[in-house]
């Protein structure tokens, strides 16, 4: 009898701490603690965890974080992410709140300096590839490229609970590529979100076709005659920008992670860590851990 594979949550920390704080600061609710400090992202990514942990039942989990505003791509390119506004005031301090929090809940925080999240997400489910299966939980389309026959993703869409979960079967059957190529598709149409460009004049529905019809950024610039002049044209105009979105668009799968997978198993929360949580101002979770 073979006996099942671990199932591994990997939590992208970043997304779910942003989600969980514009979901109240909207409507101006910090759930600020008695010294005065916001606690609402901490709050609601640590309800969000608890609730795909309730949903999908793992049984290991790993929390991803950035490391600070700056990582390699920015040595790439000075452009990237640099249209983004800085955090919100009320947002800032609960970035090491969070962790700190995720830390005394006994989850396993990773993340390394010059890296980003989706970095060390795609390092965990590759180390482990052939010993686990995974869930990545996020809301950040970049991570469409790690799919595979042990990776799926759930990405957040409403609420705690209600996720759109890909697979890699139904990327293929969406896309018409390989999830590898993903990354291919970006390079042609940029991401304005990110900052970089991409080709001028090539949209999501060109880029797609062209990395259907070819495959990667290379054998596209190899069929270059075989192009519409009009396509040809702008490729060539932008080459530099192309072959640069590539680099940027594509995640690392090379970060150290400094752990067996025997250490992320999940624990039950002992009660004394109740007060804990009553102490620092998040009695919303803890009533909810109480229950």
């Amino acid at each position: 009898m073979t006996q099942e594979k671990p199932h591994v949550l990997v939590i992208d920390g970043m997304a779910l701490l942003f989600r969980s704080f514009f979901a109240t600061a909207m409507s101006g609710n910090y759930f600020k603690n008695d010294k005065g400090i916001p606690t609402n992202a901490v709050q609601g990514f640590a309800r969000h965890v608890l609730a795909a942990q309730n949903l999908m039942q793992p049984t290991h989990m790993a929390i991803c974080w950035d490391k600070g505003m700056l990582t390699f791509r920015n040595e790439l390119y000075d452009g990237y992410k640099a249209n983004r506004p800085k955090p919100a005031e009320e947002l800032i301090p609960q970035f090491d709140m969070a962790q700190d929090l995720s830390e005394h809940l006994g989850w396993m925080n990773f993340g390394l300096a010059g890296m980003e999240a989706d970095d060390t997400i795609a390092s965990i489910t590759h180390k482990w590839k052939e010993d686990a299966r995974f869930t990545i939980v996020s809301g950040d389309k970049d991570l469409l490229q790690l799919l595979e026959p042990s990776t799926d993703i759930a990405f957040t869409k409403k609420g705690f609970t209600i996720y759109d979960v890909y697979n890699e079967a139904r990327f293929v059957e969406e896309y018409g590529i390989s999830p590898l190529l993903f990354p291919d598709v970006k390079a042609f149409m940029g991401d304005s979100s990110d900052g970089y460009a991409g080709v001028k004049g090539i949209g999501p529905k060109t880029a797609l076709q062209l990395v259907q019809t070819y495959g990667t950024v290379d054998k596209v610039l190899e069929a270059l005659p075989l192009l519409k002049a009009g396509q040809r044209t702008k490729i060539e105009t932008d080459l530099e920008m192309l072959k640069l979105s590539k680099e940027l668009a594509t995640i690392r799968r090379d970060v150290p992670i400094g752990a067996e997978l025997e250490h992320l198993l999940i624990k039950d929360i002992p009660a004394d860590k109740h007060d804990f949580l009553y102490e620092h101002g998040y009695t919303i979770l803890a009533r909810q851990l109480q229950k």
